[in-house]
C-alpha cells in the first residue's frame, strides 16, 4: 500500500469508529463557546510528578488529575524545547515544518494556533516562555514576562475576556523545572532520602541536583495552582478546557536530548467539566500533534488537512485507543555543547520502542554531558574504577546504531534487545513504520541532520 498521508495511515491503523456518546459530545462542543487554557512545563520528567508516582510534591497538578483525565501514554515528537513547542502549536511533526533543531522556526507559510483560532472567533494569548518563531507565524497577544507566566497580567486578561464575552485560548508556559534549579524549597527534599532510578549513578552531586530539581517542580506546581485559582476567581471553570503538559524530560542523563521514553513521554492532564470524567485515567497512545486539532474542534472548527494530529475528542469521552505508533526525532546539531551531528529517530508501539542512531561512531554530547556537575561526578567515579559508573557513562556517550526495548516489561529501557534474533520481526515491523513516517515528513536522515543550522534562529524566548 502506498502511503498518501500519515493521517490516513494512522486512521487505517486505528479505525475511526466513534461511539455514539463520543460523537454526541463532539457535536455539542461545536455548538458552545469553550475557552482553552494550555499549561506547559519545561524539562520536567513525567515520572517525577506526584500523580504519576513520582517524588515531587505536586498538590495542584494532582488535584487537576482528580478533576479530569490523566493520560498514561502521551508523547511529543522531539525531546527538546523549541521543536516540541512548534510541533504542539502547528499540529505537525518537526521535520515536516522545518522546526526540528533547537532554537528553531517553522518554514514560511506554516500555519499555527495563532492563525487557526482567530478565524474561529477566538483570541489567543501567551504568557511565559515562547521559544518559537517566526513572529508572523505567531501573531498572538503577549502577556509579558521574561520566562514564566505573569499572573497579574493573566488576571487582567481573564477579567477583560469576561467583560467582552469573547472566547479565548490562553497559553501559560513555565520555565520550570528547566535549569538552573534555583527556585522552590529544596529543604523539602533531603538528598539522603531521595530515591534514585537505576539509570543514575549515586553520587552526592546527583542527589543534590535531584533535590533542587524536585523543589523546582513544586514551584511549577504553585504556578499551576495560581492558574486554576484565577479561573475560579473569574467563574470560568465550567466552560474552560484545561490541558497540562510536562514537556520533555529533565536535563539529567537519559531524558532530554534522547529518544528514550524519559525524553519523549510527557504528562498530560485534561479537565473539562461535564465532558471529561473526573478522576479518569486513559492509556491511549496520544501525541502533542493531537492537541491542536482537538482545540480546533472544541472551538467549532475542522482541522486543516496539513495537520498530522487527530482530535482527542473520542479519547476525552473515554475511548482507550487512539494510535498504534508514536514517533520521535532528535537533532543534536546546533544544540548547546552538542556534536557536529548526532541524529536519532524512534518509533514506539504499546510494547516496543525502536531507536535508530544514524552515526553510532560519534559520541553523544550536550550540555548535560559536557557541563553538568551531576554527569561530571559520574565520570570521576568511572575513572576511579566504579563499574556501574563506567557502564552508564559509556552507555550515555556511545550508543549502538539500533536499540530495541520492551517498554512493558522494561519501562526504564535498561535492556537493549536489538541483538536478540527472537525480536527480529518486531524490529523489522517497527523499522518499516519509522521509514514510512520519515518519508511522510520528507526526513532524509543524515542529510536532514546536516541541514539543521539552516533552520535555526529567529525565535522568541
Amino acid at each position: 500500500m502506498k502511503l498518501k498521508s500519515l493521517y490516513f495511515w494512522q486512521c487505517l491503523l486505528v479505525p475511526a469508529v466513534i461511539c455514539p456518546a463520543a460523537e454526541s459530545e463532539a457535536v455539542k462542543s461545536e455548538k458552545s463557546a469553550v475557552n482553552v487554557v494550555l499549561i506547559v512545563a519545561d524539562d520536567c520528567t513525567f515520572r517525577d510528578l506526584g500523580c504519576y508516582g513520582g517524588q515531587a510534591y505536586t498538590p495542584n497538578i494532582d488535584r487537576l488529575a482528580t478533576e479530569g483525565m490523566r493520560f498514561e501514554r502521551c508523547f511529543q515528537a522531539a525531546p527538546m524545547c523549541s521543536p516540541t513547542r512548534n510541533c504542539l502549536y502547528t499540529g505537525q511533526y518537526p521535520v515536516k515544518t522545518g522546526a526540528y533543531p533547537n532554537h528553531t522556526r517553522v518554514d514560511a507559510g506554516v500555519k499555527t494556533i495563532a492563525g487557526y483560532l482567530p478565524e474561529l472567533g477566538y483570541k489567543v494569548a501567551l504568557s511565559g516562555k515562547s521559544h518559537v518563531g517566526p513572529d508572523d507565524a505567531y501573531n498572538w497577544e503577549r502577556l509579558p514576562n521574561a520566562a514564566n507566566p505573569n499572573f497579574a497580567r493573566v488576571d487582567e486578561y481573564l477579567a477583560a475576556r469576561k467583560a467582552d464575552a469573547s472566547s479565548f485560548c490562553l497559553i501559560l508556559c513555565s520555565n520550570e523545572p528547566h535549569t538552573p534549579w534555583d527556585k522552590g524549597d529544596p529543604s523539602r527534599y533531603k538528598p539522603a532520602d531521595i530515591k534514585l532510578p537505576p539509570y543514575y549513578v549515586d553520587t552526592p552531586e546527583t542527589r543534590k541536583g535531584m533535590s533542587r530539581y524536585l523543589a523546582e517542580i513544586t514551584f511549577l506546581d504553585g504556578q499551576v495552582g495560581k492558574a486554576l485559582d484565577l479561573l475560579e476567581k473569574h467563574n470560568m471553570v465550567d466552560n474552560t478546557l484545561v490541558i497540562f503538559l510536562s514537556e520533555q524530560g529533565n536535563s539529567l542523563p537519559f531524558a532530554k536530548w534522547t529518544c528514550y521514553d524519559n525524553g519523549l513521554q510527557s504528562a498530560m492532564i485534561a479537565r473539562w467539566p461535564g465532558k471529561i470524567a473526573p478522576g479518569s485515567v486513559n492509556r491511549a497512545m496520544v501525541e502533542y500533534v493531537d492537541v491542536l486539532p482537538t482545540i480546533i474542534e472544541v472551538a467549532g472548527g475542522k482541522p486543516d488537512a496539513a495537520i498530522d494530529g487527530r482530535s482527542l475528542m473520542p479519547v476525552f469521552a473515554g475511548r482507550q485507543e487512539h494510535k498504534h505508533f508514536v514517533f520521535g526525532e532528535m537533532t543534536s546539531r546546533g544544540i548547546y555543547d552538542g556534536p557536529e551531528y548526532y541524529g536519532s529517530r524512534s518509533v514506539r508501539s504499546k510494547q516496543f520502542k525502536y531507536i535508530w542512531n544514524f552515526t553510532p561512531e560519534v559520541p553523544a554530547k550536550n550540555t548535560c554531558s559536557e557541563k553538568s556537575p551531576e554527569f561530571k561526578s559520574w565520570e570521576r567515579l568511572a575513572l576511579a574504577g566504579d563499574l556501574k559508573a563506567k557502564a552508564l557513562v559509556a552507555r550515555y556517550r556511545f550508543r549502538p546504531e539500533t536499540e530495541l526495548y520492551d517498554v512493558v516489561n522494561d519501562p526504564l529501557e535498561m535492556n537493549n534487545l536489538t541483538g536478540d534474533e527472537k525480536y527480529a520481526s518486531v524490529k523489522a515491523q517497527l523499522r518499516e513504520q519509522l521509514d514510512l513516517w520519515m518519508r511522510h515528513c520528507n526526513d532524509k536522515g543524515q542529510e536532514t541532520e546536516m541541514s539543521a543550522l539552516e533552520h535555526m534562529g529567529h525565535t522568541n524566548k
